[in-house]
């Protein structure tokens, strides 16, 4: 006899406890069972970030209106989850300044150019207001002149007056649903400038 097989419960005259092994199999099978089913963890902020689609813009071209390019970036970032805006080139959508009148030329969805006109400014139109508007083109809303401060796409028909440059909770929602697939609203490779027909300007 080994000293493996002498040192067997049976060999020993021990009785092997089949209730014991019984029990530690059925733990076992359980716990096994009990991983199987148990969910995933919830995918964290992080990787919810990570889903949305990463637009670059070049605002290097908007001269005094660089910084109200990126505020109103920040803006939306804030405001909707499944696209994010980002400073960088090559560019997505490029961001220029000039004396016309504010317009965009979106191209495809998140993909086109910006012109911050200053005739628009100069009026005293919130600048803020006006690239986050712009922006929205890019991100597939159309205008929309309801003429109340509250609709961001409403532009130039709210009064001068109007500093708000936060989309509504239905602008916010149009754009995530652009980005999740939906088909924008807005035409692309059409000018859309915020203003009467017989006063628009050449881009």
């Amino acid at each position: 006899m080994t000293l493996a097989q002498a040192d067997h419960p049976a060999a020993r005259g021990d009785p092997i406890n089949v209730s014991r092994i019984l029990r530690t199999v059925a733990v076992l099978l359980g716990f096994t069972f009990l991983v199987t089913l148990s969910p995933a963890p919830a995918a964290s902020a992080q990787e919810g970030a990570a889903a949305a689609r990463v637009l670059r813009y070049d605002a290097s071209r908007a001269a005094e209106f660089r910084g109200v390019v990126d505020q109103a970036a920040r803006l939306w970032n804030s405001n909707v989850s499944n696209v994010r805006l980002v400073a960088g080139t090559p560019a997505d959508f490029v961001v220029y300044a000039d004396n016309g009148w504010p317009r965009a030329l979106p191209t495809s969805l998140g993909r086109g150019t910006i012109w911050i006109g200053r005739e628009a400014t100069a009026q005293g139109y919130n600048h803020l207001r006006i690239a986050t508007h712009e922006i929205g083109h890019i991100l597939g809303l159309p205008d929309r002149r309801t003429g109340r401060c509250s609709d961001l796409m409403s532009g130039s028909s709210a009064p001068v007056s109007c500093a708000n440059a936060t989309p509504s909770a239905a602008e916010r929602a149009e754009v995530d649903s652009n980005f999740a697939g939906a088909t924008p609203l807005v035409e692309f490779n059409e000018l859309h400038v915020d203003r009467a027909a017989d006063l628009t300007p050449a881009p």
